[in-house]
């Protein structure tokens, strides 16, 4: 049985809730067969996230870790490529934390790419009828901090563990202006159980030979 972390952020921005947390819960509640999943929230808060990640890896044990994030105004769920070693952020987090140009992790690599296959992990989530794509920039702001703090925590104490960071878009609920695209938690909880099982199955050197580019 492989063992499996997926976390989500809590509100933030004046959200009332974050539809990544929502997600994780759902697919924690109902995980798919062969994987034992544990949820855990995170703290959009620099520095605090990555600590309470560590805290849950700790806690868990798990084979494969899925950090979750909101995307909003992305159309669909976008699977991490690459984190960056830096903290630029357009808007306190949480706890009032607005760090501009810093290192996620001074002196630590420039950038930590996915452990997990990210195209097979995409095209898992289309077969499941999800709109999904690679995306090669996961921001500057916590979601960024969390997944490369993720590449780091694998790297140096947790070696045994895969792992990546997945964006997801706005609930519906969240759109309550405009036309800006949405997708029901629960949509993206089946796309993500279809994810998790190919990242479970797939090494990421196995990844598919597809082409996801991007051109800007």
């Amino acid at each position: 049985m492989t063992r499996v972390l997926v976390t989500g952020f809590a509100p933030f921005d004046g959200q009332k809730v974050n539809p990544s947390w929502q997600a994780a819960a759902l697919v924690a509640a109902e995980p798919p067969a062969g994987l034992t999943v544990t949820a855990a929230e995170l703290p959009c808060v620099f520095g605090k996230s990555v600590d309470t990640l560590r805290d849950a890896i700790r806690a868990s044990a798990p084979d494969l870790i899925l950090c979750l994030g909101q995307a909003g105004g992305r159309p669909g769920v976008t699977v991490e490529r690459v984190a960056v070693n830096v903290d630029d952020a357009r808007i306190p987090d949480n706890a009032d934390n607005q760090p501009i140009d810093e290192p996620v992790v001074p002196g630590g690599p420039a950038a930590y790419f996915s452990t997990l296959p990210v195209k097979a992990c995409v095209a898992a989530l289309r077969t499941a009828g999800v709109p999904a794509a690679v995306s090669n920039t996961a921001g500057t702001f916590v979601c960024n901090h969390v997944a490369y703090g993720l590449g780091h925590l694998i790297a140096t104490e947790f070696p045994y563990a895969r792992g990546g960071f997945v964006h997801v878009p706005w609930a519906p609920e969240q759109v309550t202006e405009g036309t800006a695209p949405a997708l029901e938690p629960a949509t993206v909880a089946r796309g993500l159980r279809a994810l998790l099982v190919a990242a479970a199955t797939i090494p990421a050197e196995h990844d598919l030979k597809i082409t996801e580019g991007a051109t800007h």
